[in-house]
């Protein structure tokens, strides 16, 4: 007779986890059945929309926007002046400093003045040697007047007496200007300084010997306050820059090369004569007071000429305007946080701003950076509206 095994009974810790795993599959249909087609649809559609971009937006504002031409210019000395000797003569003595500011009449160079002192001398000796002789020549014609009143002398002695008077006379002119000539000729070997300015460098040294018919002169001399500043402008903008100029005086700033530092203010003064036929501009000159000396001449600088100020016109940063298939366009930020791009009628665009003629309201947002991935209904997030507001207000 065989054995038979033994019957195994389920133990209380099999049945436990045995109903754990029940009671889980059992939630999980319960679960799925309560959330239905519906709720599924709602998370499978939010997974699949696009997620939002990132965008920059700035307000579209009434505001005044000044009408400014752009240009490039140089700076010239209003008055540049090459010292030169007038005499010929040794330098003594060298008083200005290279660089340095002169006044009108400060002594720059000093020559020597001994052989033109000389010289002096001599045509003033000449003038006392003929007015001595001249006194002589009168005294001799009063006598003859008195003898040929009384017949003792004929009268060509007496015409040929009055005519060494008169040659005498004459003579001590000629004496007269020969001191002031040389008189000037010493003066000239005092150089002084024509104008108030910068000197330059010093071309001759101390020791040597200058001549009248030097080119290269001594120093020069360029004169800073005030400064002229010489641009153009295009043809095109001259009947705008003629109704400005009747109208008053337009202002003009200079800026550095790179359009980012304002250096002086001025007024524009001289508007050419002409057109440059060959390159279609006209040339415009400004002057400055430039007591800071921030314009130095021959420097290139930036030119800004204020034409016209449009009063409460609607603008918004130029980088909101963007090029289309169809032309202009901005993207307006629609509540619902989705763009529509907008046609615009754009007109002048200046220093950042751009004039709205048509296309916008007041108080709409359009997007200012961040455009590549933008397209019609994209979903974006604004950034910095609220900074961008604040700086457009400011």
């Amino acid at each position: 007779m065989t054995e038979t095994e033994p019957t195994r009974i389920p133990s209380k810790r099999g049945f436990a986890w045995i109903v754990v795993l029940i009671l889980a599959l059992g939630g999980g249909v319960l679960a799925w059945r309560h959330s239905g087609p519906s709720g599924g649809a709602e998370h499978r559609q939010a997974a699949q929309l696009p997620a939002a971009v990132p965008v920059e937006a700035s307000a579209a504002e009434l505001k005044d926007i000044p009408i400014d031409l752009i240009g490039l210019g140089s700076v010239q000395a209003a008055t540049t002046v090459t010292v030169r000797s007038r005499v010929d003569g040794q330098i003594q003595q060298i008083a200005f400093e290279e660089g340095k500011m002169v006044k009108e009449g400060d002594l720059l160079v000093q020559i020597d003045p001994r052989p033109f002192q000389a010289g002096l001398g001599q045509a003033q000796a000449k003038k006392a040697q003929d007015e001595a002789q001249l006194a002589s020549a009168q005294a001799d014609l009063a006598r003859t007047n008195q003898l040929a009143a009384r017949d003792f002398a004929s009268q060509q002695q007496l015409d040929t007496q009055r005519a060494a008077v008169s040659s005498l006379q004459a003579q001590i002119q000629a004496d007269q200007a020969a001191i002031d000539s040389a008189q000037t000729q010493l003066e000239y070997t005092t150089i002084r300084s024509p104008l108030t300015g910068r000197a330059g460098f010093r071309l001759i040294d101390q020791g040597n010997i200058v001549h009248a018919a030097d080119q290269n002169g001594i120093v020069e001399i360029a004169q800073l306050e005030p400064v002229s500043v010489l641009f153009t402008a295009s043809e095109g903008e001259l009947p705008a820059i003629n109704k400005a100029v009747a109208q008053g005086p337009l202002k003009v700033w200079a800026l550095s090369t790179d359009g980012k530092d304002t250096l002086a203010e001025g007024s524009l003064s001289l508007v050419n004569n002409q057109v440059d036929t060959q390159s279609g501009t006209i040339r415009l000159k400004a002057a400055f007071e430039n007591k800071d000396h921030a314009l130095w001449p021959g420097q290139s600088v930036d030119t800004r000429l204020r034409v016209n100020v449009m009063k409460n016109v609607l603008s918004v940063p130029d980088t909101a305007v963007q090029r289309g298939p169809q032309g202009l366009l901005a993207y307006v930020v629609k509540p619902d946080n989705t763009v529509e791009p907008r046609p615009l009628k754009v007109g002048p665009i200046t220093k950042g701003q751009a004039v709205i003629e048509e296309g916008l309201k007041a108080g709409e947002q359009v997007v200012t950076a961040g455009h590549y991935r933008l397209g019609p209904g994209a979903r974006v997030e604004v950034k910095n509206a609220v900074a961008q507001q604040t700086a457009v207000r400011d």
